[in-house]
């Protein structure tokens, strides 16, 4: 019982972690309409800026200042912003399917990037010994497991809060306004490039605060991490829970981190040994069934976005 109710605490976890990275990503395409595609990218920015500042010194390794987590974690936001800053200038501009191809090119030059800069990243060996806040005070891994938890809800409530406002105000009714129709917007003397730079870049520093969170939680960032399966996951518990609504990207993140997790435990347990380094092409592709199944009952996902209107507003 002790066992379940520990790995319940894990899971839970990751899955916040995700859904802060999934509401990054609502922010940008569920009320922008960016088309990111590199949100790996982004996500592994922080959780090595993270792993950077917060680890501790080693002989090999640049970086290694000790610095505590929140100030680490804030850094990771910085450094994910500042990243997509600096790509979202040339590319915002591009019609969907080139800020589709731009963003996936910038996430496997991060990834290529962090294989091969061995004194930076630790290369193929990664960067281990990161720390989690607290870490002297929660010794035992269940007690620090629950209190992580306490923390990732603590960021994901208040990200979700934040989110919440900025949506709900005229700052994101313009972003849907250049959503649904640029040029109309932009005839009212909107600025549509400076609002979707604006939502890419706080979107991105979501994802880089999720990175960074993964980084202290698991205690280890390396290159296997910035594979494009997690830009898939993310885009697939957007879909299923519904883009436009920041509670149906995290019950999307909720609900396919729990198929995904399941569904690698059953097919460990079920398969013949000959088929287990086939199980994660199984799990792709069974999330890629379910994805199709939510396309078609339920196309605007299990929560669908709602409408928003200012506050003290009526509704007719």
């Amino acid at each position: 019982m002790i066992d379940v109710a520990a790995y319940l605490v894990f899971f839970l976890c990751l899955a916040l972690i995700y859904g802060l990275v999934c509401l990054g990503l609502n922010l940008q395409w569920g009320f922008a309409g960016l088309f990111n595609v590199g949100v790996v990218g982004f996500f592994i920015v922080g959780a090595y800026t993270v792993a950077i500042l917060a680890s501790p010194a080693a002989a090999d390794r640049v970086g290694g200042f000790g610095l505590p987590i929140p100030l680490a974690l804030l850094a990771a936001m910085a450094a994910a912003g500042l990243v997509a800053f600096v790509v979202g200038i040339p590319t915002l501009r591009l019609r969907e399917d080139y800020l589709a191809i731009a963003t996936f090119g910038i996430a496997v030059t991060i990834q290529l990037v962090a294989l091969n800069w061995e004194t930076l990243t630790g290369g193929t060996h990664g960067r281990v010994s990161i720390p989690r806040p607290l870490a002297s005070v929660f010794v035992d891994r269940v007690n620090a497991n629950l209190f992580f938890l306490a923390v990732t809800l603590a960021v994901v409530g208040t990200a979700d809060w934040a989110l919440e406002r900025m949506v709900r105000s005229p700052w994101g009714r313009v972003l849907r306004a250049i959503r649904e129709d640029e040029t109309a917007a932009g005839a009212l003397g909107k600025n549509a490039f400076a609002y979707r730079l604006q939502a890419f870049v706080i979107g991105s520093a979501l994802m880089g605060l999720g990175g960074g969170l993964y980084a202290s939680f698991i205690g280890y960032v390396g290159a296997d991490d910035a594979l494009p399966t997690l830009t898939f996951q993310i885009w697939v518990m957007l879909i299923v829970g519904g883009s436009g609504n920041n509670k149906g990207a995290l019950i999307g993140a909720v609900s396919v981190w729990g198929l995904w997790s399941f569904s690698g435990w059953f097919m460990a347990a079920v398969l013949p040994s000959a088929f287990a380094v086939r199980a994660g092409a199984l799990q792709v592709i069974l999330i890629g069934l379910v994805l199709a199944t939510v396309l078609l009952l339920r196309p605007k996902g299990l929560v669908g976005e709602e409408a928003v209107v200012s506050r003290g507003a009526r509704v007719e």
